[in-house]
């Protein structure tokens, strides 16, 4: 084997994942772009309360949340390869089409079937790294994936902001769809379902969860508590993302801290920034102590204490909130240790599905986000600036419960987890047979 080929054997695996990765970060791009876009969409749509951009906003969740469970059986049952290219080809083209869109209704149709693509997209990425990287390095992989994703929705506050000033939102959305087109080409050229020479490895996989049935590895599944708990702790650690990522990080900015729209997008770019960083650190940490479950209960107490900070910590400067969302960020990245510990508690062959129901649990916290502005419409004074409605601190405040309950329930759930010291769910059962053995004897 000659030098280049030994050096593209060596990174094959990395090209494969992070290449499957640019659709994550795409959809994590749409997910966001409301931060950017919110006030124009109100304009356009001719909408009178903050309840029906939450609702158009909502749909992707719907959706998503819909098609999650399904997806990871798709996934563990289907080329990986061939899902992901149609998922984002049908996401792309809605993101263009959404472009064009006149009524609030085809907006919602675009979202809704955007949403339906980007279930398979962490779900795919996972997958495939699953296959092509040992478990002992998941975390850390998974922590990168994530951190890829989290620039799309970098993208989408400031640089998004600034395209909308600069040519309006149609034709921010179409340039959105242009580069989709160009990271979809380079998915189809770089990605692969497997390493080659394992194609009888995974054909007998694929043939042992066919004789297990469509019935018993959902059954399977389900009955799994780690699936669960882990699903529940990523869903309430994630909300932050949500709420002030993706919708009202910049309402409560410019109202309530009399920020500029741009300088309330570089203070929600904070909160993904810290993410970005703390993603990959975490993944590694964990990965390095060879623990779960630690990590995550410390994640989620500094969670509960910097989001109680920038609830009510008085008179913040542009300088505080920088930090205070970046370290917002830092501390939810945390939840990238959920995908690991489902994949190590359950068989290989199962990852998919397993991560689908989990997935499902996730993003359900997404139908949060029409209740945010149900409880900011709660106090309500009805005040409206250039049909805009305008929301006081205590409205903000009150709403904004949401995160610190949603953080003390994750740590709950974190402290029900089952440890895997990080080790493949085919490893655990290895060792466990064996300690069985030894005692036997």
């Amino acid at each position: 084997m000659t030098h280049p080929d030994r050096l593209f054997n060596r990174l094959q695996p990395w090209l494969v994942v992070f290449s499957a990765s640019l659709f994550f970060f795409f959809e994590f791009l749409q997910v966001n772009v409301f931060n950017a876009l919110d006030s124009s969409l109100y304009i356009a749509y001719h909408l009178t309360n903050a309840t029906q951009l939450g609702q158009l906003s909502a749909c992707y969740m719907y959706a998503i949340v819909l098609f999650l469970f399904p997806a990871g059986m798709i996934l563990d049952r289907f080329s990986t390869r061939r899902i992901i290219g149609i998922a984002m080809f049908l996401c792309v083209t809605c993101a263009f089409l959404f472009s064009l869109t006149t009524a609030l209704w085809q907006a919602e149709l675009c979202r809704l079937i955007t949403g339906a693509g980007g279930s398979f997209c962490l779900l795919s990425c996972v997958r495939l790294a699953s296959r092509w990287f040992p478990a002992k390095h998941m975390a850390l992989i998974v922590g990168l994936i994530v951190t890829f994703a989290m620039l799309g929705a970098m993208v989408a506050q400031t640089p998004f902001t600034q395209l909308t000033d600069a040519f309006g939102w149609r034709n921010t959305l179409r340039i959105d769809a242009a580069a989709g087109f160009i990271m979809l080409f380079i998915i189809v050229l770089l990605v692969h379902d497997f390493p080659k020479g394992k194609e009888v490895f995974f054909a007998n996989q694929h043939a042992s969860l066919e004789k297990l049935g469509f019935w018993h590895a959902m059954t399977q599944t389900i009955s799994n508590t780690q699936n669960w708990l882990a699903g529940a702790y990523t869903s309430l650690i994630n909300i932050p993302v949500f709420l002030l990522g993706s919708t009202w990080g910049g309402w409560y900015l410019t109202q309530t801290q009399h920020l500029s729209d741009i300088s309330a997008s570089y203070v929600t770019s904070m909160l993904f920034i810290g993410f970005v960083i703390g993603s990959p650190i975490v993944g590694w940490i964990s990965d390095f102590i060879g623990l779960r479950k630690i990590p995550m209960i410390i994640g989620a107490l500094v969670s509960i204490a910097v989001i109680l900070a920038i609830m009510y910590m008085p008179n913040l400067s542009l300088e505080n909130l920088l930090f205070l969302f970046f370290a917002l960020g830092f501390a939810i990245s945390i939840q990238i240790l959920g995908y690991p510990l489902i994949a190590e508690s359950n068989p290989n062959m199962l990852t998919g599905t397993a991560e689908g129901l989990a997935s499902v649990l996730i993003m359900a916290g997404g139908f949060l986000i029409p209740v945010f502005p149900a409880l900011l419409n709660r106090h309500w004074n009805h005040a409206i600036i250039n049909g805009i409605p305008q929301y006081s601190l205590p409205d903000y405040r009150f709403a904004f419960l949401i995160m610190p309950t949603a953080f003390v329930i994750a740590l709950i759930a974190a402290l029900c987890v089952r440890e895997t010291k990080c080790l493949a769910y085919e490893e655990t059962e290895a060792r466990t047979c064996e300690c069985s053995e030894q005692v036997s004897a």
